[in-house]
């Protein structure tokens, strides 16, 4: 018969340690009692009691740094009507990172955007000086809206001295429809309040949109309306629709596009609706021919809308565990569940799904100061980002004609 042994208990084996960082803190944090919990990491101490300071962003960096020299970092938590002062051994120190990496996947990617934007405007292997020189539009197109949008997330951490990486683009040649996967940065220190998670999540969307929504109505107004080509032998794609993109359509065009003629005798509300869902009926139609401009665009929008999505650490997941805290988990598992329903519809949110689930998590790591509530215009913001996710969101992006 074999046993499971009992989880390691968290033992302070140095009784001095936990009477300096008491000392360190009796000026700003009245301790009421003193925990050493089960199953965390040897040195864990709980200080459970109230903050003698109002300004609990103050408390915790005066905190911090007496208990920096004792290699030690503290945590606000709630603790029902009392605060929960967490001492975690062990404080983080930014690594520094390698620009050049940061150089050589930036050039590469504008190779391979460049080539693909050639590409589609020749529809051909680009082999001449004019074909590479049509594909300058898409390339400073892609390229500027994703150094918008990385950008606002490195200024914005820059502002608020978190420690982060300069933008990793990636190049995608020949899978990706622009040439690129899109492009992050990496958080070299944790968040300290909901506030710095909020502004450097939203940084990046915002930035992307400046650039990406006036590009869009450009492109869009210079790309002509022509009859769809459908057949076995065409190699034509539809791009996804979002309450957005078929608006500015409308707008610039005329008229819901792309228009069938199946859809001829419907009321307008219910082909919109058919249109926004990538319902591709049989028979002829038209629409815009998109050019190399607004299909950077389009694309910056569907990757805008995809770090949207309200999960893990996304953008999205930033913003909406800043407004609704531990509860931002079961939404995130909801979505999940969801997106693997809509594999059903689109194939790719299954991979989506699964990208979630695995490799970014349906959970977001709590600041290190959790006290700290968003302000009301902060709010406000929040509450504008989740329109955009929905005006943005496409549940059919790409599919063939």
């Amino acid at each position: 018969m074999t046993t499971t042994p009992n989880p390691p208990q968290n033992v302070i084996l140095d009784g001095q340690i936990l009477s300096q960082l008491r000392a360190d803190v009796e000026d700003v944090f009245a301790v009421a009692s003193i925990e050493t919990p089960r199953a965390m990491p040897q040195g864990t101490i709980y200080f459970v009691g109230d903050l003698l300071m109002a300004n609990s962003e103050a408390a915790y960096d005066l905190i911090a740094e007496r208990w920096r020299r004792h290699d030690y970092t503290p945590m606000f938590r709630r603790h029902g009507s009392q605060v929960l002062l967490q001492a975690h051994p062990g404080t983080i120190v930014p690594k520094a990172s390698n620009p050049w990496i940061n150089l050589v996947l930036a050039v590469a990617t504008i190779a391979s955007v460049w080539f693909t934007g050639a590409s589609y405007e020749c529809q051909c292997v680009p082999s001449s000086l004019g074909h590479w020189l049509s594909g300058l539009p898409m390339m400073l197109s892609m390229m500027l809206i994703l150094a918008a949008h990385e950008f606002g997330h490195y200024f914005a951490a820059r502002s608020h001295k978190v420690h982060v990486t300069l933008p990793y683009f990636i190049p995608l040649p020949l899978v990706s429809p622009v040439g690129t996967l899109g492009a992050f940065i990496q958080l070299r220190s944790p968040f300290k309040t909901k506030k710095q998670l909020f502004d450097i999540g939203v940084a990046g969307p915002i930035g992307g949109l400046i650039f990406a929504v006036p590009l869009l109505l450009w492109g869009i107004a210079n790309s002509p309306v022509h009859e769809l080509s459908r057949g076995a032998a065409s190699t034509s794609v539809l791009e996804g629709n979002s309450f957005f993109y078929l608006g500015v359509k409308y707008l610039l065009h005329g008229q819901l596009l792309p228009s069938f003629d199946a859809y001829a005798n419907l009321p307008p509300l219910h082909e919109f609706f058919l249109l926004l869902a990538g319902a591709i009926p049989a028979g002829g139609g038209s629409d815009i021919l998109i050019n190399s401009v607004a299909f950077a665009a389009w694309f910056g929008l569907f990757v805008t809308a995809m770090n949207l999505l309200p999960v893990g650490q996304l953008d999205g997941g930033h913003i909406i565990y800043s407004l609704i805290g531990v509860r931002a988990r079961w939404l995130g598992i909801a979505l999940i569940a969801v997106m693997a329903l809509a594999g059903f519809w689109w194939s790719g949110w299954w991979v989506w799904a699964l990208l979630v689930f695995f490799v970014i998590g349906p959970n977001h790591p709590p600041p290190l100061n959790d006290l700290v509530p968003l302000s009301p215009g902060r709010k406000l913001l929040a509450y504008a980002m989740i329109i955009t996710f929905i005006l943005l969101f496409m549940p059919n992006p790409l599919q063939p004609l």
